[in-house]
């Protein structure tokens, strides 16, 4: 397989992308163009970027198997969107060691086929679902989450809820509290038992060219 970029690699993350200690690896490229997005490297150029193989990357990331294999942990793939690399993450899957746990940080902004192959794949997963309203979700965005609702309703059948763990944010000037407790209620009715609520901290606005 062909070497991809990622905007990086970032080790001994405690609890935060999962189980145990973990290792964050980011993928380039994401489908959405949110306003307030995190990770901006992820839509930038690629020239500069580090690239890995899903044997390079495991050379890397070794090092730390005996912290994942104590505490339980693994490595997070998000980005960007790593489910626009589920080929990666198989390959990574058959070579790497197998008791780490494989977490994906995603949209489900993808097509149904990248999802039915995470899941074969990836131990949890959590979801940054912006907001369940659709007006809301495209202002933010500038997509429809037509398709990410669809996909969560899949993979709630395909893995079952105590594999998913799905994002609340209170995003600034785009939704209100009332929102967030919409969003969860609705949540909770399709199957959801894992949601995280927390707010972004408002930076300078994205503009689209």
């Amino acid at each position: 397989m062909d070497s991809v970029p990622f905007i990086g690699v970032n080790r001994h993350r405690i609890n935060r992308d999962g189980v145990g200690v973990t290792t964050l690896a980011a993928f380039h490229g994401c489908p959405l163009s949110c306003r307030y997005c995190l990770n901006p490297a992820c839509k930038g150029p690629v020239e500069k970027l580090p690239r890995y193989t899903p044997e390079s990357l495991y050379e890397r990331v070794r090092i730390d198997n005996l912290y994942f294999l104590y505490t339980g942990g693994g490595i997070c793939f998000g980005g960007g969107e790593p489910l626009l690399r589920v080929d990666f993450i198989s390959e990574f899957r058959k070579i790497c060691v197998k008791e780490w746990k494989l977490t994906a940080e995603t949209s489900l902004a993808v097509k149904r086929e990248a999802v039915k192959e995470a899941a074969k794949n990836i131990d949890h997963f959590i979801v940054d679902i912006k907001d369940t309203n659709p007006e809301i979700y495209k202002r933010y965005t500038l997509r429809s989450n037509r398709q990410t609702m669809a996909n969560l309703r899949w993979l709630l059948g395909e893995v079952g809820p105590e594999r998913i763990m799905v994002r609340v944010p209170l995003i600034p000037k785009y939704n209100t509290t009332a929102d967030c407790v919409r969003s969860e209620a609705l949540l909770r009715e399709m199957g959801v038992t894992q949601i995280d609520r927390f707010s972004y901290m408002e930076r300078k606005r994205q503009t689209s060219k």
